[in-house]
């Protein structure tokens, strides 16, 4: 098929649309197909008119090669016109991609390009070239070597050195490096504190995310001075990547750069306020708190649910408010004062005030302004508003009766007005078995810590929590020592424990971690994964997967109570729940 030569002025060609995999064949003049959609075809593509390959046609008469817009059009970076960049990376090479991140732009005083300078005003073409010829123990000479000619070199061929040969600068010796400003040592009775004075703000405005760009390239304040070291420190006691450390720098000279009180102490909330500026919020924290520089003033889930029930009506009496207050001091924190108790779990506490929340509501319309008020009568009648052998009801008399507790404790009402009360009890489900297949497919996931967290559940019946807690030290020698219990690990799971294993050492080879199942956000802290990691793909849940190995196990041994509990770690009455299911008709378990 004729069409005009390689010089035509090109442009992205769009997909052929039949197929919307290929593009077209030509745009001048238009076609709307490829060769192998054309009517009457398919047609072999004819050979590319500048390089003569036939195997990789793209349009317009080019291959992917040849024709500018292809994604596998290979030219000169922008910044440092090295030979061999993409247009999918910007037609820039790995080491500019870094260089354009933490220098602004500005214009080479040795070349005369437009471009991004560092803090000497030379491009990284012109740095490139002066390190050719420089001396062992002799700083560069930019001018010199720059003065006649350069050297252009391919892209992306500058390798990291590895870890041993990294300097050792995160410690302090008594001597700082001038070359990097993240090393300067901080000015002489730098301190940060509290009580200084605060600039208050008088308009909330977001600044322009690109001046803030600009900005932090050349931000120099103490701050980033300071934790330089402790940075580095921290960095290399956790494993961190180069590019963390340097993204925990640039977020420092990010919130640096937006403070209205450059000594003040840093509060919890002005760093994650740098997620809008795509700052990183969880490693920052971890730097400022070692480096005693931060006030924690995020509330949790538990006290941000609790305001929502609670605080932002307004229409809760102060009285009130006080004693629920306490009560979520004491539930999430614990108390060494007479009543003790032990911090109970954040999600208890949610569900404690999921069941007062209403009640509560209630009370205050009706004009009581104190919990001292409410009588026996009063919890009764709100108790009665409720479907019994529900969990709303379940959580409300638990609330309630872990609110008056506390309160009688601390002689904040006359009486205990939830003591005679029976709790109704919760009519609770059957156990109900799985699907075979879908356990088998689960266990054969490609993603390794999965397939190792179904394990451990399918055939050991752990639960959740217990997997999420597992730490490295807990198996030795294919057993798992959990609660004072040791479990001879079966042989599928050490299988994928140690397939795992191998990942794990891939993948983070320097966390510290100490728990099993890390991911990409909990390898650089030594906290544990969340609750849906790894079930986040999985088409199964932990309970569930739990409930069918125990109810198997129970079907298994003929409704031996003792063994289920010995075995599984259950308490009796948690057993009898899956004994209820030996003579159920569709549970008889022949089937599996």
């Amino acid at each position: 098929m004729p069409g005009p030569g390689p010089n035509a002025p090109l442009r992205l060609p769009p997909k052929c649309t039949r197929c919307q995999i290929n593009r077209v064949a030509w745009t001048t003049p238009r076609v709307d197909f490829c060769y192998g959609c054309l009517p009457g075809g398919p047609f072999a593509s004819p050979p590319c008119q500048r390089c003569g390959d036939r195997a990789d046609y793209f349009s317009q008469g080019l291959c992917g090669r040849c024709h500018p817009r292809s994604p596998e059009h290979i030219d000169a970076c922008k910044g440092c016109l090295a030979w061999g960049v993409y247009p999918r990376h910007n037609w820039t090479c790995w080491s500019c991609r870094w260089w354009q991140g933490h220098y602004p732009k500005g214009t080479c005083k040795h070349c005369g390009r437009a471009t991004h300078v560092s803090d000497t005003q030379a491009c990284r073409l012109c740095l490139e070239n002066a390190r050719f010829d420089q001396a062992p123990g002799r700083a560069p000479d930019v001018a010199g070597s720059n003065r006649h000619s350069q050297q252009l070199f391919f892209a992306n061929m500058v390798f990291k050195r590895r870890v041993s040969e990294l300097p050792t600068y995160v410690t302090w010796d008594g001597r700082w490096s001038q070359k990097n400003k993240n090393q300067l040592p901080h000015q002489p009775g730098t301190r940060f504190d509290e009580d200084a004075p605060e600039q208050l703000t008088l308009f909330d405005m977001d600044p322009d995310p690109e001046v803030l760009r600009q900005r932090i390239l050349v931000e120099d304040s103490d701050l980033t001075r300071y934790c330089a070291a402790i940075l580095a420190d921290h960095a290399s006691r956790y494993g961190w990547s180069v590019r963390q450390r340097n993204a925990v720098m640039q977020t420092l000279r990010m919130l640096q750069t937006v403070r209205p009180t450059p000594t003040a102490l840093i509060r919890a909330s002005e760093v994650v306020a740098m997620r809008r500026y795509d700052g990183t919020i969880s490693s920052t924290i971890d730097v400022l708190a070692e480096a005693e520089l931060l006030i924690e003033d995020v509330p949790t889930r538990v006290e941000r649910y609790f305001t929502a029930k609670f605080i932002d009506s307004g229409a809760l009496p102060d009285t009130m408010r006080q004693h629920l207050e306490l009560w979520l001091q004491i539930m999430l924190g614990g108390s060494r004062q007479a009543p003790r108790q032990f911090p109970r779990e954040p999600e208890t506490v949610e569900l404690h005030i999921q069941g007062l929340a209403p009640v509560v509501q209630a009370w205050v319309e009706a004009g009581r302004q104190s919990f001292a008020e409410i009588t026996q009568d009063d919890i009764l009648t709100a108790l009665a508003g409720l479907p019994k052998n529900t969990s709303h009801r379940h959580f409300a008399e638990n609330g309630l009766k872990s609110l008056f507790k506390i309160l009688k404790g601390r002689r904040l009402v006359f009486a205990n007005p939830m003591r005679g009360i029976d709790l109704t009890r919760v009519a609770t489900n059957i156990p109900l078995p799985l699907d075979t297949e879908l356990i088998r497919a689960e266990l054969d996931s490609p993603n390794p810590a999965t397939a190792l967290a179904v394990a451990l559940i399918a055939f050991h019946a752990l639960t959740g929590k217990q997997v999420r807690e597992l730490q490295m030290t807990d198996i030795v020698d294919g057993r798992l020592r959990l609660n004072g219990r040791d479990i001879p690990l079966a042989a599928p799971v050490r299988t994928r424990l140690a397939a795992w294993l191998d990942y794990r050492n891939r993948t983070w080879p320097n966390s510290a971690n100490p728990h099993l199942l890390i991911n990409r956000r909990t390898a650089p802290r030594l906290v544990s994964g969340g609750h849906s990691f790894p079930w986040k793909d999985c088409g199964i849940r932990p309970r569930a997967l739990r409930e069918d190995r125990i109810l198997h196990e129970i079907h298994a041994t003929g409704g031996d109570v003792r063994r289920i509990c010995d075995l599984f770690g259950l308490s009796v009455e948690g057993a009898t729940r899956y004994l209820a299911t030996i003579e159920h008709p569709d549970l008889t378990g022949e089937d599996r």
